[in-house]
């Protein structure tokens, strides 16, 4: 990898220092970087930046010349691009239509946006004082933005702040960044070197594997069961024989964040029975019906206290996910941070808030490794509009309740409208998604394909674990309805082929 060398004026060879002990680069030696000092005369010395790795040359008109790629590191030359979603604008040109008459179910995002409109403490009079407190919308807090000019508060105190409140722990433990996969990116770098090795789940959010593979770190692989359920005996086997640095989880799990098989008789001696008790409290309050919360006695919908413990009693970081966390009813668990030294939480305002366009995220980290996260991260890497929103939002917690539960309602329904389709088999879900398998015949990725045709974009997964399957994010209900309405035209003209 790069080194540091010094050279002066009296000598013509650059010592080179590498991880094999030290390398004496010749000036004559062409394939490798050599180093003059910036004055001849003076006989000052310079610090080099140098690499083992030959340089790759071509030739032109009889003469050599450097490819541009040859300055690339070896590992991300291999790498396969990361295929994100596409925006309106983007699937407006490529689809012809207009973005208002395309139908985005693709990518999880919160349809109903951030809080569109100011919210007022004095909820039981008619007439609003405008001497009262009035929490300000998103879209008014970016318009009264004072100085766009200026670089963003480095630590995000504002917004930190905010987040301290509304999650009851401290700021200290708090870090936000430009999105939660800025974090994921940043967890990499500050853990691990290159060939260092992480566990991923499989199926899950494959964001997990791309970085990995950019920070030049291999990944191990443990398969989630065929009920999605994680196999905490092989991760275990997988520790104690690879020595990975860290593991990461999503809880609820994208993208089936579906309900998983826990046998009554687990359930009378489980340690944590009393806590399902509330996670079925907190299912109800959270607007679901009856039937789904009683399924979680029966079903565990996310990762159990019992299996997190578990998994953070190996030697080994574990980073829990929970973008999806509102919407399944259960609490956070951001508090244990205080607890367990080798476990960070991550959380975003994508889905919560609908803010996914200005990219703010946050996680939650125990103090001994937030110190160098701290150190190591990009100073302005939370922009001021992000920041201004992020705040915005949080001072609406109505409104984010409110959308919430809408969300959760329609989940339902479109889940009951999956399971009349004659094709399709959804999966439960305590997410803003349902994962459901095409059968009959279909083939998922051509019903992806013919819907988005029709203007209603679905999400469909190229892997092995995943390619009989599609992903449909809640939307509003005339979406699901418009949704229903291009699923039954599809299933007519199917019958008739």
């Amino acid at each position: 990898m790069g080194a540091i060398g010094f050279h002066s004026s009296s000598s013509s060879v650059c010592p080179i220092k590498s991880s094999g002990g030290v390398t004496r680069c010749s000036a004559a030696y062409s394939s490798r970087p050599s180093c003059f000092p910036f004055d001849m005369n003076q006989g000052r010395r310079v610090n080099c930046m140098a690499s083992t790795i030959p340089v790759q040359e071509m030739k032109e008109e009889g003469q050599l010349r450097l490819t541009g790629d040859s300055f690339i590191r070896p590992h991300l030359r291999k790498l396969s691009p990361y295929h994100p979603i596409l925006p309106f604008e983007v699937l407006s040109t490529r689809l012809g239509r207009k973005p208002e008459d395309i139908i985005k179910l693709d990518a999880n995002e919160n349809p109903y946006g951030p809080p569109p409109e100011a919210s007022y403490k004095n909820k039981t009079s008619k007439l609003r004082n405008p001497f009262l407190v009035i929490e300000t919308p998103v879209s008014e807090a970016l318009g009264s933005m004072k100085f766009p000019y200026i670089y963003p508060d480095p630590e995000s105190r504002r917004l930190r702040g905010a987040l301290a409140q509304d999650s009851g722990l401290g700021s200290e433990y708090i870090l936000a960044g430009c999105g939660a996969d800025e974090l994921i990116d940043l967890i990499m770098r500050c853990v691990l070197d290159p060939g260092d090795k992480i566990v991923d789940c499989p199926p899950t959010f494959t964001m997990y594997e791309f970085d990995a593979a950019v920070n030049g770190a291999l990944v191990v692989k443990v398969p989630r069961k065929s009920d999605f359920s994680l196999d905490t005996e092989l991760i275990a086997e997988v520790v104690e024989q690879e020595s990975p640095k860290c593991i990461f989880l999503t809880s609820p799990n994208n993208p089936d964040g579906r309900l998983l098989f826990l046998a009554f008789y687990d359930l009378i001696f489980l340690d944590d029975a009393i806590g399902l008790m509330q996670s079925m409290f907190n299912c109800i309050i959270a607007g679901s019906d009856m039937i789904t919360c009683v399924g979680i006695l029966l079903f565990h919908s996310i990762i159990s206290d019992e299996v997190l413990l578990k998994i953070l009693d190996l030697p080994i970081l574990v980073v829990l996910d929970e973008a999806y966390i509102e919407f399944s009813g259960i609490e956070s668990r951001m508090q244990w941070v205080k607890k367990h030294e080798n476990l960070i939480v991550l959380r975003t305002f994508s889905k919560r808030a609908g803010l996914a366009g200005l990219r703010v995220g946050y996680g939650a980290f125990p103090l001994s490794i937030i110190e160098y996260l701290w150190r190591a991260k990009q100073p302005y890497n939370v922009s001021v509009a992000a920041e201004i929103s992020a705040c915005a939002a949080l001072k609406n917690p109505d409104y984010l309740e409110k959308v919430k539960m809408a969300l959760v309602e329609e989940r339902e329904r479109l889940f009951q409208l999956l399971k009349e389709v004659p094709f399709l088999n959804p999966y439960p879900s305590h997410s803003n998604f349902i994962l459901s398998e095409v059968m009959s015949g279909m083939d998922a990725k051509k019903l992806k394909e013919d819907l988005a045709t029709m203007g209603v974009m679905i999400r469909h997964f190229n892997t092995k674990e995943l390619k009989s399957c599609i992903r449909v994010s809640v939307g509003k209900p005339e979406h699901t309805d418009i949704l229903m309405e291009c699923l039954k035209s599809l299933s007519l003209n199917s019958s008739l082929c």
